[in-house]
This record gives structure tokens, sequence and C-alpha cells, in this order.
């Protein structure tokens, strides 16, 4: 069980770096802002991962799904947080495309 979790952790460490690497390349890129939040979201971080969410919803001009999915994702970081009106917020807010 514990080998199981540490190759998990392992993976989402892999990509977590990966994706860090490729955001110096493309700081902009909202696509894989939103693949970083919810990353860190499964890494239990999930005031990071709403961060990260909410830079990704305002660089993802024209991408009404990638929107939605943000706040979708914000509304899971602020559950994870006991936050349960502010992830009623978010998911109206993802409602809306």
């Amino acid at each position: 069980m514990q080998k199981d979790v540490s190759y998990k952790q392992g993976n989402l460490d892999n990509s977590v770096a990966t994706i860090e690497s490729a955001l110096r390349i493309e700081p902009r890129n909202a696509l894989l802002l939103y693949k970083l939040a919810s990353l860190r979201l499964q890494q239990g971080q999930p005031d990071l991962a709403e961060n990260l969410a909410k830079k990704s919803e305002l660089l993802a001009e024209g991408n009404a799904n990638l929107k939605k999915q943000n706040w979708l994702l914000i509304a899971a970081a602020r559950e994870q947080m006991g936050d349960h009106a502010g992830a009623k917020e978010a998911r109206k807010k993802a409602s809306r495309f």
C-alpha cells in the first residue's frame, strides 16, 4: 500500500516538474496552468490549485470549456478547504459557460 502511494506521488511530482518546465517556456498558457492546478489539487494543495485555476481562467480568452473547467476546479479546491459557500459560488460561475 505504502509503495503504491509513493509511486503515485512520484508520478504526480514528475508531472508537476514537466508542466512547470513547460510554463517557463509558455508562462501564459492557460491549459498548462489548468493542468498544474489540477495536479496541485491532487497533491492536497487546494489554495495553490485555486490560485493557478484563477490565473488560467483569466488567460483562457475565448475558451468557454476551459473557463468552465477552471471554475469547477476552484469549486473542488474550496470544498477541500471547507469553504462550502465559496464552492457553491464557483459552481454557479461554472454553469455560465
